[in-house]
């Protein structure tokens, strides 16, 4: 499940990044839908002079855009596309707070001429009052009673994300009661009346609270088969290469025998002749740590996996590196689907390391992207109804997915209940794209230990088979996801709702019927009966790239995505293509129209 993350939003407004500072912004590559951090050379192509012009718009369009007096607009990244496009994405601070529900993206043309925006709240974030009634003593302690452990300092925000703005107190919440692991919440009181406008946790679990209580409801015990010790090559020994004089640290060819995947290679750090540390210095340095049975959330504490053999692992439980090797695997497989795919580099296109912890807390039946640690969080199961770590491959694609929301459109749930189940469409768009992007990192892993699908956690050990699919998505009893749009799909559970874009994806990708790809059978239905003839899984997946990165912002909902699917079809195949028209289809065969749009959505 995700959490929508609040606090990293006004992590990102204190760290600023001025117009002058975005050298290592991500620009927009081929028309494939690229992403590469360049600084154009250009005239009026710099970082810098687009920021500016954006900026400059977004005041000179108010009516548009709702940029106000006391606005003060920080640049998060900037996109430049082959065809000269100019995209900004802000979020915005007004008389000096943060502004959730702020975010907005300034599209330009090729001479930075303003043509567009696409803003979270489409209404003024001009708040009636500035004056705060209750005091950050008093916010602090509501804040900790309802997050159910010891809250942070308050700071003063405006609350834009849903109706009209309001001054609100943004309470960080460590060490909370509230989940099966304790962690971080983000509590938002209003500063005027006192009531709790948010509560919400700073991790994403792949397993809901509603899934997990319907698992055991059902009695069912997860214990998905894992691989055999296979034997090591002798030439990866460090013998091997023994011989020669090496100044360290130098990258080294290793191998790990996985829980799930099978015997993989690993490329490591060798620290010294015979100590190897998992570290991949080819990937920003990504690194895998062990947490120890203890809910860190702070990689820094974590234990760093070495040996003297470079062997990872016996494909077993009963060796802790086994499930470090999934993780590694699991992690570097989805930088390498984001770069090779995308050119992003790494989760935030800013080159640092993606990192990850095993052996999370005692008994921890989940996997979490946890944004307080900036890291993939597994744990081992709970011994009773999950009896393996949760580092599949696609867990691992899903969650990281996530991270790769949070530093774009930062999609985010309309509501969470009392148990932490999360509501809404723009959360139910955000499980959905990291179930999009999850399958193809599997694609682009091809592993033959895990061969690709279209099905999600069908490694789990479910008695269903999956958790998730996406060309057919009702066939999911146990999250009761849905395949088509209705006007109860606004208020629907994130998970059983990611089933219309999902949906939505696999008809322009594969289209509809019968089909078997990969040795998988899919049948998949449509709305109306209408016949979808898919464009492919590449084209089909920059599009959704393409949306979420220029078009989505965190209120997005699948109306929006709608629209925003088709601008990045028509950015990369044209209007008249039949790339744009399979879209208008797609969208139509999951009940998605201009026609049925409600008139008020935020």
């Amino acid at each position: 499940m995700r959490g929508p993350h609040i606090r990293s939003l006004a992590v990102a407004v204190a760290v600023t990044t001025a117009a002058t500072g975005l050298a290592g912004t991500a620009f927009a590559g081929p028309a494939t839908g690229t992403d590469h951090a360049a600084a154009s050379t250009d005239t009026g192509t710099s970082a810098a002079s687009v920021v500016a012009a954006a900026r400059a718009a977004a005041f000179a369009h108010a009516t548009a855009t709702g940029v106000t007096r006391g606005d003060e607009l920080r640049a998060q990244d900037v996109l430049i596309d082959p065809e000269g496009a100019r995209h900004v994405r802000f979020i915005r601070t007004h008389q000096g707070m943060p502004v959730l529900g702020g975010d907005l993206v300034i599209h330009l043309s090729h001479r930075l001429a303003y043509t567009g925006v696409t803003r979270a709240a489409d209404h003024s974030v001009a708040p009636a009052t500035t004056q705060a009634e209750l005091t950050a003593d008093q916010a602090e302690a509501k804040a900790a009673a309802v997050g159910k452990g010891d809250a942070g300092t308050a700071e003063l925000v405006v609350d834009a994300r849903s109706g009209a703005a309001a001054l609100a107190y943004q309470v960080p919440v460590s060490d909370s009661a509230t989940a099966e692991a304790a962690g971080t919440r983000t509590v938002v009181i209003d500063a005027v009346t006192g009531k709790v406008r948010s509560n919400t946790p700073d991790s994403d679990e792949f397993l809901s609270p509603k899934l997990l209580d319907t698992l055991r409801e059902r009695g069912e015990t997860l214990d998905p088969a894992t691989g055999t010790v296979a034997a090591q090559p002798k030439s990866l020994t460090a013998a091997a290469a023994a011989a020669r004089a090496v100044h360290y640290p130098v990258t080294a060819s290793g191998t790990g025998t996985s829980l799930f995947v099978g015997k993989v290679p690993l490329t490591t750090t060798r620290t010294a002749r015979t100590s190897y540390l998992l570290k991949d210095p080819t990937r920003w340095g990504t690194e895998t740590r062990d947490a120890k049975g203890q809910e860190l959330e702070n990689f820094a504490q974590g234990k760093k996996f070495t040996t003297t053999t470079n062997k990872w692992g016996n494909g077993a439980v009963s060796h802790r590196d086994s499930a470090a090797v999934d993780a590694q695997y699991g992690i570097t497989k989805t930088l390498d689907f984001y770069k090779k795919t995308f050119g992003r580099k790494g989760i935030e296109n800013n080159g640092k390391a993606a990192r990850g912890m095993v052996h999370f807390g005692r008994k921890v039946a989940n996997a979490f992207w946890d944004s307080t640690c900036d890291c993939m969080l597994y744990g081992d199961g709970d011994g009773d109804m999950f009896k393996k770590p949760l580092v599949v491959l696609d867990v691992t694609g899903h969650e990281l997915t996530h991270g790769v929301v949070d530093a774009t459109a930062k999609l985010e749930p309309t509501r969470v209940d009392a148990d932490g189940n999360q509501y809404g469409e723009a959360g139910s768009l955000n499980e959905s794209l990291a179930d999009i992007f999850g399958s193809n990192v599997e694609f682009s892993a091809n592993n033959a230990k895990n061969p690709p699908n279209y099905l999600i956690g069908e490694k789990l050990g479910l008695a269903q088979k999956f958790l998730r699919r996406l060309d057919h998505p009702s066939l999911d009893k146990l999250e009761g996801t849905i395949d088509y749009w209705s006007p109860q799909t606004y208020d629907a559970e994130v998970h059983a709702g990611s089933g219309v874009s999902s949906h939505a994806y696999y008809l322009l990708a594969e289209g509809s019927g019968r089909k078997t790809i990969g040795g998988f059978a899919y049948d998949s239905p449509t709305y109306d009966g209408s016949t979808v003839t898919g464009i492919g899984r590449a084209k089909a997946t920059a599009i959704f790239y393409r949306a979420l990165t220029r078009y989505m912002v965190s209120t997005t909902d699948f109306h929006d995505a709608r629209l925003a699917t088709l601008k990045a079809a028509a950015d990369l195949y044209g209007a008249n293509s039949t790339a744009y028209q399979t879209v208008d289809q797609a969208w139509a065969a999951v009940n998605v129209t201009v026609a049925n749009t409600p008139a008020a959505r935020h």
